[in-house]
């Protein structure tokens, strides 16, 4: 698995997110989405279902995240 090549981070007016830790910590969570992704992935594939269908599931999955915090 390739780790991923991450863009540069903005906040909602569009500008650079300039503190490292907050980056790093993104990147982290990141990475561990992949691989917990990653992982599901092969468990369905090896329980014979059809790979394209589990990844558009995935997809789907991340398009339905809600923002708690738009109220902000």
């Amino acid at each position: 698995m390739t780790a991923p090549s991450f863009p540069v981070w903005l906040d909602p007016q569009g500008q650079p997110v300039a503190c490292v830790e907050k980056i790093k910590v993104m990147q982290e969570n990141l990475l561990e989405l992949q691989q917990v992704a990653q992982d599901a992935f092969e468990d369905a594939i090896l329980m014979g279902c059809d790979p394209v269908q589990v990844r558009h599931f995935m997809a789907e999955l991340m398009q339905q995240l809600e923002n708690p915090y738009h109220d902000r």
